[in-house]
């Protein structure tokens, strides 16, 4: 069996399997399988391939066909054009996530006097994860330094190689804690992705997400917005008067949010959508700021 052979009929059993993008997940697990890049698997498509070889690339597709994601079969996940280890207590990146980013950036141009994206501003990261939030932008901000939060110390220590990986290691700190309860206050910039999902709609998840992303970073309690609150309680204490608070949110949670946030007297700003068109960041700022 050729490589390309070997190709179709891994993407033809992840189909019959109804994964939803079997032909880009068959080419990628059978280039990771044989350790080969996308410019190889093209120049390579007609090499024989060996029973070992067969065998890897069985292996990776029969962890697919199970369900496993891609990135985790990798080990990895690409965010922001940077490659992010993963590990059992980080929640996979999501492309959606970017928003976040890129929402952040806008802010920093349109707000912080004195350098925009040159200035050296403290950013915090609740919930960091994989950290590919607090490493994105500081890949994008030169002088900032940042420090990402999280409860889970297995989860810190992935974020922390990570920043490490992507060459912002020396302007990073890792915290565990929850939410801000750890950090001192006067932040420029506080980001979050938090757990948003209402705990009774978690049995519906995908097995996917449900048995390969830590249920810690999923579950958002009864109504989803548990974090939500736990933030908000403390923002005035831990943002600086004219930082921006950038939140994270699952669909059609924006508006309870946003009431939550005015009854703590912060001013809602702009809400950005998703590569789906769907409401997915909200921007806060102190009323005074």
């Amino acid at each position: 069996m050729t490589l390309s052979q070997a190709v179709l009929q891994a993407r033809r059993r992840l189909a019959e399997a109804g994964i939803e993008t079997p032909e880009l997940d068959a080419r990628i697990l059978a280039g990771h399988a044989l350790g080969l890049d996308r410019g190889q698997m093209i120049a390579d498509s007609r090499r024989l391939l060996d029973a070992d070889d067969l065998a890897r690339i069985e292996a990776v597709v029969a962890r697919r066909l199970d369900r496993e994601p891609v990135g985790r079969i990798l080990g990895k996940r690409e965010f922001w054009g940077l490659d992010f280890a993963l590990g059992p207590d980080t929640l996979e990146p999501r492309p959606d996530s970017e928003t976040a980013v890129q929402e952040t950036l806008d802010v920093i141009d349109e707000r912080i006097a004195g350098g925009g994206r040159d200035a050296p501003l403290r950013i915090a990261d609740l919930g960091t994860g994989s950290g590919c939030l607090l490493v994105a932008l500081l890949s994008e901000l030169p002088a900032a330094y940042g420090i990402g939060v999280d409860v889970s110390a297995p989860a810190l220590a992935v974020a922390r190689a990570n920043a490490r990986a992507n060459g912002v290691g020396e302007r990073t700190g890792f915290v565990v804690g929850n939410w801000t309860e750890a950090l001192a206050g006067g932040f420029d910039i506080i980001v979050a992705n938090p757990p948003y999902i209402p705990t009774d709609d978690c049995a519906a998840l995908s097995r996917e997400v449900a048995e390969f992303d830590p249920i810690t970073a999923l579950d958002g309690g009864a109504d989803g917005l548990d974090a939500y609150r736990a933030i908000l309680a403390d923002t005035e204490r831990s943002l600086a008067p004219s930082g921006s608070l950038v939140l994270e949110f699952g669909i059609g949670q924006r508006d309870a949010i946003a009431t939550l946030a005015r009854e703590r007297g912060l001013a809602v700003g702009a809400t950005q959508h998703d590569l789906n068109g769907i409401e997915r960041v909200l921007v806060l700022t102190l009323s005074c700021a």
